[in-house]
């Protein structure tokens, strides 16, 4: 059949005049070979939730679509909007990506301008034409800056940029850390005047770098660098310039940015000294990171990226190896640096290479007598370099201190320095505190050795042995840098007044976004408060791959995402953890899979070696939730056994056997059990404890005086009160604070009324309060005769599985307890309503209790409790 021609009449159903828009194009990189790798299928499954998620930001950003295929074409009110748009469809756009294994990027241009809009005809869209047409020239100006883009690059024009910047804040925290940079004056194809391209993204992200010339777009050169002004002026220059070749060196040839990222190349030592290879190679890196405009890949992540490459990890950074590693990794330059024996002087020297095309840009050199002359010749070099990557003389002086004195004179502790950063990064804390120790027998006023002294032993969960550390390195503050003095001064914070520390490292994270360790700290800050949303967006950045430690907080990431119950993004969060070496992360990914119910899926997860180290009580939590008692109770005294290892835990891993003794009927048993265990909590409060463990402690004896109050032993936790009621910083400090609210409500008194009981724990409840306060309150709420919350509170906590899991509290000494209440919550509430004579209702949450847990056989006590409410329903 034919189709007749379509009419003009047809394409101009509905003329509009000119409107001020913003146009955002966007394209998927490589879609073609996207398919073919992935085949039609799985393409047309992915391209359903790619669809899906345009729809979701499209309603978000309040943009309209009006065109997509492989790339999208949208109109929005405002430049923000479609800012906000291209950056959650960049970060969706991976996401889907990782689901896949396959690594996803969009390039993306956002022009403000006039565009004429007019809707096709009923009979024009029949026949495949679009619903509404969009021309001017701001379409034309938005393709080119996408088409110019790199992968997942986001290009602005002049227009949009100040538009977007201005209303930055409404993008919330994350506005706050967006780069903003210009890339100059850019000349279009078949447009007359040039136009100022800028770029903004997230750090570690976007490549936040020039985009390459093409025939359709080229970098404005002016008048006098043009070719046709070259000839002339290059007979007058050439004399000139080789005189002045001798005398001065040459500009960068790269543009470097504020925290772009560099690869050092394996340091080649022509000396035959072999004290030389880690000490200088270590000492470089030192004077390096003290530079804010670079920052040093990790070993750890170049190892990781060899492996990607196929390539061993002993394998020699050379040029082409560590280019390749730049270019894999973003990074802007690679630096070789060498030490060689030139006419009886030490000769210490580097190189900047462009990555790219492997030649070198520029390259600074230093003399000196002897092998003692190489720390202060890499000082003289490392200061020319950074002042050749675009740090002004004043900035080096003021924010660094020389090599020396930042390190250490003595090549043998710099040496042993370096060891112990390897084994740190390689998660062998014991072997990494014996090489800090090492270093400090070698200089004692070696300030980062006392640094990580303290942190391995915060590791090793023996932080009481790191503090005198922790205290010696505060003495040699003034041997730091500033970035690093700001960095013990958070971590003695965190150990001295916790409730301050999250306000530290979120100022170190929000004055050095590219300083990974302190948003991976307000993230765990965040998980240890119960904060889980609070701490979503640090996790994701620390979570980037140039952080040496990614893996261990993609673990922490893994566990927030679980207490909000988003399952499948903590599920995918532990994935990529357990691949980047955490050791935790197959227990996350076990217990997200238990709080599913999804329990052999759970036990095939679960890693035999979780036996030992400082995971003690996940598993006695998935045992309880199968309702396989026994085992539960053999484990949770496996885990008493082997945390005698660690001081902390002692105590806290009596408390999972004392829940499993209490719900099988053995009260005995569970009452001398928790009554030691209180007591060495308390006892563990002495005068000389640190605030970070005594935190832990007073949580610990709460927990076991809340565990009292339910086992009818009101004296237990009167004690624990009294003890702790002078404790005013201790008490005052989440999630302490939501124990201290939830025993001192729940202890008998004849003034308190049911009702302001009620009133105490409602006022405790702001999204991070314990798992417990809603036990709580489903008791209180039975108590005050308000029934139909009784019913929602058992509703809550079945629901918010994932985060009776998750919660951190005292090192999970309560998780037992809480997979055991989201368990037997129906089962209560069914007893409370049959008591007050709703058997309607009680018989409702008793169906609920017995789907939870099926067939399985009860303990005793449960058991007898379940009979008896079938007794009095029938």
């Amino acid at each position: 059949m034919e189709i007749a021609a379509i009419r003009p009449a047809d394409v101009h159903a509905e003329s509009e005049a000119p409107q001020l828009r913003t146009i955002l194009l966007t394209d998927i990189c490589d879609s073609i070979s996207l398919v073919e790798r992935i085949g039609d299928g799985a393409a047309a499954t992915f391209f359903r939730e790619h669809d899906r998620l345009v729809l979701r930001l499209q309603q978000q950003w309040r943009g309209r679509l009006i065109d997509r295929s492989d790339g999208l074409l949208l109109l929005f009110e405002r430049p923000i909007d479609g800012l906000g748009f291209a950056i959650d469809y960049a970060r969706g756009l991976r996401e889907l990506g990782t689901q896949r294994n396959l690594d996803l990027s969009a390039r993306a241009g956002l022009h403000v301008g006039e565009v004429l809009t007019w809707r096709n005809s009923e009979e024009a869209v029949r026949v495949g034409s679009k619903p509404l047409e969009v021309e001017g020239l701001a379409k034309p100006i938005a393709a080119r800056l996408m088409s110019m883009a790199r992968p997942g690059q986001i290009l602005l024009s002049a227009v949009a940029e100040p538009l977007a910047h201005r209303a930055a804040r409404e993008l919330g925290e994350r506005g706050q850390h967006m780069i903003w940079k210009s890339h100059g004056r850019w000349r279009f194809k078949g447009m007359p005047e040039p136009h100022e391209v800028f770029e903004v993204g997230e750090p570690g992200i976007a490549p936040l770098r020039a985009p390459p010339n093409s025939a359709k777009a080229w970098r404005d050169i002016p008048l006098w660098r043009r070719p046709a002004a070259l000839v002339a002026e290059v007979a007058l220059c050439v004399v000139i310039a080789i005189g002045a070749w001798f005398v001065t060196r040459p500009a960068p040839a790269i543009a470097f940015n504020e925290r772009d990222w560099v690869v050092v190349g394996d340091l080649r030592n022509l000396t035959g000294q072999p004290l030389l290879d880690d000490s200088l190679e270590q000492a470089f890196r030192i004077s390096l990171e003290q530079s804010r405009h670079v920052n040093v890949l990790s070993d750890l992540k170049t190892r990781d990226t060899l492996a990607r490459m196929q390539r061993e990890p002993g394998t020699e950074l050379d040029r082409a190896i560590a280019s390749e590693i730049a270019i894999r990794d973003g990074a802007r330059a690679v630096i070789l640096p060498t030490v060689a024996e030139v006419g009886g002087r030490v000769r210490v020297s580097a190189e900047v290479i462009d990555p790219h095309n492997q030649t070198t840009v520029y390259a600074e050199y230093a003399d000196g007598k002897g092998a003692v002359s190489a720390l202060a010749s890499i000082d003289e070099v490392t200061a020319a370099l950074r002042q050749k990557l675009g740090e002004a003389i004043a900035a080096i002086h003021e924010n660094s201190a020389p090599l020396p004195q930042v390190a250490t004179s003595d090549l043998d502790a710099l040496r042993a320095y370096a060891l112990g950063q390897l084994a740190y990064a390689q998660s062998r804390h014991e072997e990494a505190r014996s090489f800090y120790r090492q270093a400090i027998d070698m200089d004692e006023n070696f300030a980062l050795a006392y640094i990580g002294m303290a942190r391995s032993s915060y590791a090793l969960v023996d932080l009481q042995a790191g503090i005198p550390y922790l205290r010696k390195a505060v003495t040699l503050s003034a041997n730091l840098p500033a970035r690093e003095r700001l960095y013990l001064n958070a971590w003695v914070t965190q150990v001295d007044k916790p409730v301050a520390a999250l306000g530290e490292w979120k100022t170190m994270a929000a004055l050095y976004p590219d300083a990974f360790q302190a948003s991976a700290n307000v993230a765990a800050a965040s998980y240890w408060r119960n904060d889980f949303a609070g701490g979503i967006l640090f996790a994701e950045r620390a979570s980037a791959s140039q952080y040496e430690f990614s893996a261990l907080t993609l673990d922490t990431l893994g566990r927030l995402q679980l207490g909000l119950g988003r399952y499948d993004e903590a599920e995918r969060s532990f994935a990529m953890a357990l691949e980047g070496g955490s050791g935790s992360a197959a227990v996350g990914q076990a217990i997200t899979l238990a709080a599913q119910e999804r329990f052999a899926a759970a036990e095939r997860a679960w890693p035999q070696s979780a036996e030992a180290g400082q995971l003690y009580f996940d598993r006695v939590s998935i045992l309880l939730d199968q309702g396989k008692w026994s085992q539960a109770s053999s484990h949770a005294l496996q885990r008493i056994e082997s945390s005698q290892v660690a001081p902390l835990r002692g105590s806290a891993a009596e408390f999972p056997k004392v829940v499993v003794d209490w719900i099988s009927g053995k009260h005995e048993s569970a009452g001398i059990r928790l009554h030691e265990a209180v007591e060495d909590s308390l006892a563990s409060l002495s005068p000389n404890q640190n605030t970070a463990d005594a935190l832990q402690y007073a949580y610990m004896a709460l927990h076991g005086a809340w565990l009292a109050q339910r086992m009818g032993k009101p004296k237990v936790a009167q004690d624990v009160l009294t003890a702790l009621s002078s404790k005013v910083e201790l008490i005052n400090t989440p999630p302490v604070m939501g124990m201290w609210l939830i025993v001192g409500a729940n202890q008998p008194s004849p003034q308190k009324t049911p009702a302001e009981v009620v009133d105490t724990l409602e006022a405790g409840v702001n999204g991070s309060e314990p798992y417990q306060l809603h036990v709580a309150l489903l008791e209180a709420y039975a108590k005050a005769g308000r029934f139909d919350r009784v019913r929602s509170e058992a509703e809550w906590l079945s629901r918010h599985r994932g985060r009776a899991y998750s919660e951190s509290g005292c090192g999970w000494c309560q998780q037992p307890l809480n997979v055991l209440d989201s368990r037997i919550a129906h089962l209560r509430a069914a007893e409370i309503l049959v008591a007050v004579g709703d058997k309607t209702q009680a018989s409702a949450e008793l169906q609920k209790f017995d789907r939870g847990w099926g067939p399985l056989e009860l303990p005793g006590q449960l058991r007898l409790r379940r009979n008896e409410l079938l007794r009095m329903l029938h």
